[in-house]
């Protein structure tokens, strides 16, 4: 398996997660006072977005990606639903 089907996967994982964290895990924190959700939906998602990162920067050396374009993939992962764009646009 390459690092680019490795990164498609990674990205769709963070994705879900990250809309798992915002979407399910702080309302609970938040309105009904059960941080227990965030603490472990927040461990995969630190973990799945430290791995989307550094396979960015593989992918970049890999496949001469362009600085801008490493720039947009890390800006997506900012975003709810940027690493679901960058897993259609910029994976094999």
């Amino acid at each position: 398996m390459n690092q680019g089907h490795i990164f498609k996967w990674i990205s769709r994982l963070e994705g879900s997660s990250f809309l798992l964290l915002l979407g399910i895990a702080m309302p609970l924190k938040y309105i009904w006072e059960d941080p227990s959700w965030v603490q472990v939906i927040g461990m995969l998602h630190g973990l799945l977005f430290i791995a989307y990162i550094a396979l960015a920067f593989i992918l970049r050396a890999q496949q001469n990606w362009p600085f801008k374009q490493l720039i947009v993939v890390m800006v997506c992962s900012l975003l709810p639903f940027g690493p679901f764009y960058v897993e259609k646009k910029y994976t094999i």
